[in-house]
């Protein structure tokens, strides 16, 4: 992102996160803060991650949705695992979530952006 208070809330986010956890009363108001700046600056996968993250995180008191993986690589005769859907806050997926965020214009960070809000979505 680039304004500087928007970077200002993201690194205030991550470090509510390391220092008190994931508390929900604290990083819901702030992420639809940042929801704000992010629809000035017009990145619509942005401003959606942002929104299905708070709304994630409200409707279940928590975060759990992994990190992306890289793409798997399949050998002939191998298969790839289904991913598994974690069962306690996965704060280092949400700390990585929030780190997406800093730099939207990055395509990688938009491959990433995009697939969190499709796991958002399910």
């Amino acid at each position: 992102m680039e304004n500087a208070n928007a970077i200002k809330l993201i690194k205030l986010i991550q470090s509510d996160l390391v220092t008190n956890g994931l508390v929900v009363d604290q990083i819901v108001p702030n992420l639809k803060k940042l929801r704000e700046y992010a629809l000035l600056e017009e990145v619509p996968t942005l401003v959606k991650a942002i929104r299905l993250t708070y709304e994630h995180i409200e409707n279940n008191n928590g975060f759990f949705i992994a990190i992306p993986n890289d793409e798997p690589i399949e050998e002939e005769g191998e298969s790839v695992e289904e991913a598994v859907v974690p069962t306690v806050n996965d704060i280092e997926s949400l700390q990585y979530l929030l780190s997406l965020f800093k730099d939207p214009t990055n395509k990688h960070n938009i491959v990433d952006l995009k697939e969190y809000n499709a796991k958002l979505l399910a």
